[in-house]
């Protein structure tokens, strides 16, 4: 190989050739406005005019004394300096080379003011090692064949209705089903089924995505969200510890399977919502910690900068280059991967990075600044916040005030849920109103109700094992559970395994206990959550206007002696279902309530059926309103039915 340093204009020449365009990216990266700091920091290769390879190597990384490029391109020891623009603290190298470097691996010996040297990941490096091996690999963009046009034309069509004067940062609107379908990619299936300890049996991206996009297809899922793909070298972190933003983790393959993942999910009318974390990063030092000698992309403040829960530092949200970096990495998944949305984690973390009860000032000015460059940019890709409980706004519109996302996690209906459906039966009636507030909090702010990967880790137990009861019980209460959760107004997400009732917690070392299914109360659980998201996604009354209190409507919240809840959903032409839920182990013959409008009834749900694991006590005949006057003289439409031990039903009000 013969290689050569070449010391490219500095950006003040370039600045003096091109004054007043504010477009360059240095310019824009330092004013804290970069949407695309990836076309410019990191690696970037072309052939020249002569045929040969030349490749820019830039890093920001204003106090280091020295930097050199290091790996295979030149020696791991000594490498090829790179010159500092002593304007705005960029380091680069132009590198001629007779040879494709493609695939080389490759680290910044960083020297910090101390003389101390440290390897350090191109922090925007788009492909990297991955586990206990933390070089970043050199890689070019390669032309991908998209073919999810459809997909983008009706997303947008969905999300941004063509209403005169739709603007996302002052509407937020999507008036369609959504379920979402959590999964952790290295634990969903493994190679063999084989426990991952040594990272050796994890599925390729396409792999996964062949299987994955007909089975959520055929469960009735909408959407999948990825727990971090961002590349981490810890596996116990869930990818929550990220050292290279812009690098798919090279654990299932390529950018390049990465990208047709998506695509597959897309054609298959499967959305991608990803996960994404600008609140903090690991203290590895390969990665951003400390990237040159000092804080950079942390608070230099040491009582701003630690996040002690997870041995973490925090962005500091002040410097105009770290927010450029974040933003420009949120639209980079947007744009270079077809991400439908982003889930931001660690919101409250953020916003309160004390626990107090004040938001901090410059991370709400952040997540406004984020969801405003997103929906201005893309406004038909959801943000999502994390479980924030008590802060109003979240969701409200940033020209109102307010934050600006799409919508939040409902974190304390999943409490208020968790609480009631593992108390004995007998004693629910003491704890019923945990039941009844949560449509009023859907109304506040637009929720999505969850079962997250959070709430079934080791130690908190699976989903079906939280409910209270022997065997048989705990499955009828947890189909009772989520029929209350999918017709309860807000969107829906739980995690994978949760669809066949996994007995054991989620444990990211291994696959799902796909060998459940063949015992009959996992595959008959399996079976209700298809047949309820298909129920949830034919009837528009379940999600058509999940935002006010015109979708919804209770028409008895207060049986708690009888731990029965009935309520009514309705869609934008007036059709609507009636659900009723007995959340005691007690049959209901006879079953009497007072519904709005006089006609047929059809039972169009059970929780009971045999099919279901239940006892098929069903409504089968249509149930007929009845006129009768109440105690005060009023006249009153009146049905009656049979309500399912731990069971309940949804009624459609049929047209004639």
């Amino acid at each position: 190989m013969t290689a050569t340093a070449v010391q490219a204009d500095t950006i003040e020449s370039v600045n003096n050739e091109t004054e007043g365009d504010t477009s360059l990216p240095a310019v824009q990266f330092h004013a804290g406005k970069c949407l695309n700091i990836w076309e410019y920091l990191g690696v970037h290769g072309g052939l020249t005019e002569n045929g040969i390879r030349r490749y820019t190597f830039r890093v920001w990384a204003p106090h280091a004394a020295a930097i050199s490029v290091v790996g295979d391109l030149s020696e791991w020891d000594t490498g090829l300096p790179m010159t500092l623009s002593e304007d705005n603290g960029i380091w680069e190298l132009t590198l001629d080379s007779e040879k494709d470097l493609e695939g080389s691996f490759y680290k910044y010996a960083v020297t910090g003011q101390d003389g101390v040297t440290w390897l350090k990941a191109d922090p925007c490096a788009r492909y990297g090692e991955s586990m206990q091996n933390t070089a970043s690999i050199l890689y070019t963009e390669k032309p991908f064949q998209w073919h999810d046009g459809d997909w983008l034309r009706m997303r947008r069509n969905t999300v941004c209705p063509k209403a005169r004067g739709f603007k996302p940062r002052y509407n937020h609107f999507y008036s369609a089903p959504m379920h979402i379908y959590e999964m952790h990619p290295g634990s969903w299936k493994t190679l063999d089924g084989a426990p991952n300890s040594d990272g050796a049996h994890y599925l390729n991206y396409r792999t996964i995505a062949d299987s994955l996009a007909p089975y959520l297809s055929d469960m009735g899922y909408t959407h999948v969200e990825l727990l971090p793909v961002m590349e981490h070298p810890y596996d116990g972190s869930l990818g929550y510890q990220i050292c290279g933003y812009f690098a798919p983790t090279s654990r299932y393959g390529t950018p390049e399977d990465f990208r047709y993942f998506v695509d597959k999910m897309h054609t298959a009318g499967i959305g991608v919502i990803l996960d994404w974390v600008p609140a903090f990063f690991p203290k590895d030092r390969h990665g951003l910690y400390e990237f040159d000698g000092q804080p950079l992309y942390e608070y230099k403040d040491p009582d701003r900068r630690e996040y002690t829960a997870g041995d973490s530092r925090f962005f500091d949200l002040r410097c105009p280059e770290v927010r450029s970096f974040l933003l420009s990495n949120a639209m980079y998944w947007i744009e270079q991967y077809h991400a439908d949305g982003l889930r931001v984690n660690a919101v409250e973390t953020m916003l309160y990075p004390g626990g107090g009860t004040e938001a901090d000032s410059e991370a709400a000015a952040f997540l406004r600044q984020l969801n405003d460059t997103v929906h201005d940019a893309c406004p038909d890709v959801l943000m999502i916040a994390d479980g924030v409980t008590d802060t109003a706004g979240i969701t409200k519109p940033t020209a109102g005030g307010g934050l600006g996302f799409s919508f939040c996690w409902n974190s304390r209906w999943t409490e208020n849920m968790f609480s009631y459906m593992g108390c004995d039966p007998f004693e629910r009636k003491y704890i019923h109103h945990l039941l009844t507030g949560s449509p009023e909090e859907a109304f506040r702010e637009n929720r999505i109700l969850t079962v997250s990967h959070m709430d079934v880790l080791l130690g908190r137990k699976s989903l079906v094992d939280k409910m209270f009861g022997e065997y048989d019980d705990k499955f009828a209460g947890m189909r009772t559970f989520m029929l209350c959760m999918m017709t309860m107004p807000g969107k829906k997400l739980t995690f994978m395994g949760c669809e066949f009732a996994q007995f054991r917690e989620w444990d990211y070392t291994g696959q799902l206990e796909w060998f459940m299914i063949d015992y009959p109360r996992h595959i008959e659980m399996q079976r209700f959550f298809r047949a309820l998201n298909h129920v949830y996604l034919e009837n528009a009354a379940f999600w058509d206007i999940d935002d006010t209190e015109d979708g919804f409507a209770w028409i008895d919240r207060d049986e708690a002696d009888l731990n029965i809840l009935s309520y009514r959903r309705r869609d934008k032409k007036g059709q609507e279902v009636i659900v009723i839920l007995n959340f005691s182990p007690v049959v209901r013959e006879g079953y009497t309530l007072f519904v709005p409008k006089m006609g047929r009834y059809e039972e169009i749900l059970t929780t009971d059926r045999y099919e279901f694991g239940g006892r098929n006590r069903l409504n089968e005949d249509t149930v007929r309103t009845v006129a009768v006057t109440d105690e005060n003289g009023s006249r009153k439409n009146q049905i009656t039915l049979t309500l399912p031990a731990l069971g309940g039903v949804v009624l459609k009000k049929q047209l004639n």
